[in-house]
């Protein structure tokens, strides 16, 4: 069985949109979800898997799987309903209650302070486009570092590729706005600015602990030697990873940047977007100082040149070979020959995972250590005639990641720890409840938890590992 460093942490990973449920209980304010989701009436995020009043039953259940480090996130609006100003002491008083229940259980909290659960009522004021929202942001995260004294280990942002990416170009977020590059950019710009900030009030503050950013990497490869394939790769990169790495890692946009920034938003008809110097010499304070980065790494993209109008197709069912992937001024994926994928059109590539930690050892040697904070396979799953779940695919995906894990580590790369996503089945943002990546099984009715096979499998190389 695959052996890591006796130090390596073993985890899962939650949110609290997606796990939660009870939108509407102790006063929580509504989020840039709540409307978005009712208009189109396919699924609502009540009652997900109910952790608001489960979570002493999935933390004993995490305490006996030996799963000893979780990540979760804490949502604004139960804090601050409207992003900023009144308190909700019922918020407040909900995550102590968690994090004891946690730290009871043995459970080391990872905590998240944006995992795409912006209040309502900032979103209508233009969200992460409005700069008052970094101010809104830095008050509420200034306020949890005050307040939460427990927590040891905080990450500001989860995921700002997908969130800009999917507001402004794929539509698949709320606003629900599509091919607005410049947005697109400019909303990663800010998010940059927004994670500096709170790592420099954090510091400021000198809050025991550690700090870090959370980048969803899709690993982009050309598909062919052509030099045209090769720049499209290059263009995808910069949308996808480098723009939002270089920021947060690196504290700076080298001019070569943003040449193929300005590149994409002309090619598309839009304006350049706008980044003073004291925002870069926000950026490169805080890059000096971030303890770590997290990688969210699900599948590798592979890019061709393309040379039409933007035309993007997001498969949210589960049908497989539903999605179409082009972008103008950058390129369109194909699905190389050869690779399993998903239902959800997503490549089974674990070398992605073995390049992407490569990479950000090689090009930021100023972070101290990696974390994988989510990596694993999205199913369509029912227990069989047994009452059981035999989900040996996800077993392979995860074991086939983690051996790419542990051959960088011997290559010298600091990954810290790895965190499966999920912990246990939850609300899906844009493909409701049939997508299931948990090692626990919810039944969304009753709310009862059934652990996978996965689950036994995990407890078992966790259990090795500490031999």
């Amino acid at each position: 069985m695959l052996k890591l460093p006796k130090d390596f942490v073993f985890g899962a990973a939650t949110a609290a949109y997606q796990t939660e449920g009870s939108t509407t209980v102790d006063g929580k304010g509504r989020v840039l979800w709540d409307q978005f989701l009712e208009e189109q009436g396919r699924f609502s995020a009540d009652p997900a898997c109910d952790f608001y009043n489960q979570y002493p039953i999935d933390f004993k259940n995490a305490r006996e799987f030996g799963i000893t480090s979780l990540r979760v996130s804490i949502a604004w609006s139960r804090i601050f309903p409207e992003g900023y100003g009144k308190i909700e002491p019922r918020g407040v008083a909900f995550y102590h209650r968690m994090f004891k229940e946690m730290k009871d259980n043995g459970i080391e909290p990872y905590v998240t302070l944006h995992h795409f659960d912006t209040p309502e009522a900032l979103f209508v004021k233009g969200d992460w486009l409005n700069k008052e929202m970094i101010d809104h942001f830095t008050d509420f995260a200034t306020f949890c570092f005050e307040e939460y004294k427990e927590i040891h280990f905080w990450i500001t942002i989860n995921e700002p590729t997908t969130l800009a990416k999917q507001q402004r170009i794929t539509g698949t977020f709320p606003p629900g706005a599509k091919y607005q590059f410049a947005d697109c950019f400019q909303q990663q710009h800010y998010l940059n600015l927004a994670h500096a900030r709170v790592v420099n009030k954090f510091r400021e503050m000198n809050v025991p602990g550690e700090i870090g950013v959370v980048h969803a990497i899709q690993t982009v490869y050309p598909n062919s030697e052509k030099e045209a394939d090769r720049l499209a790769a290059i263009r995808q990169d910069v949308l996808e990873n480098k723009f939002l790495l270089d920021g947060t890692l690196k504290g700076s946009y080298s001019p070569e940047l943003l040449e193929i920034v300005e590149s994409i938003i002309k090619a598309n008809n839009q304006s350049m977007i706008k980044i003073t110097s004291d925002e870069l010499a926000e950026l490169e304070q805080a890059a000096e100082t971030v303890d770590f980065v997290g990688v969210n790494y699900y599948y590798s993209k592979f890019v061709e040149s393309y040379d039409g109008p933007s035309e993007f197709i997001h498969n949210g069912t589960g049908t497989k070979g539903s999605s179409k992937r082009k972008l103008a001024g950058v390129g369109q994926e194909v699905l190389r020959e050869g690779l399993p994928t998903t239902d959800w059109d997503w490549p089974i590539y674990p070398q992605g995972l073995g390049d992407t930690l490569r990479r950000i050892s090689q090009d930021y040697p100023n972070v101290a250590k990696i974390y994988i904070t989510e990596n694993g396979l999205g199913k369509k799953e029912t227990p069989d005639e047994n009452g059981e779940i035999i989900d040996t695919e996800r077993i392979e995906y995860i074991e086939n990641h983690l051996k790419e894990v542990a051959k960088v580590i011997e290559e010298g790369v600091r990954v810290a720890g790895y965190f499966i996503w999920s912990y246990q089945d939850m609300f899906s943002w844009t493909n409701g409840y049939n997508k299931r990546y948990g090692l626990f099984y919810v039944d969304f009715e009753t709310q009862e938890r059934i652990p996978k096979k996965s689950a036994y499998w995990y407890k078992e190389l966790i259990e090795n590992n500490k031999k």
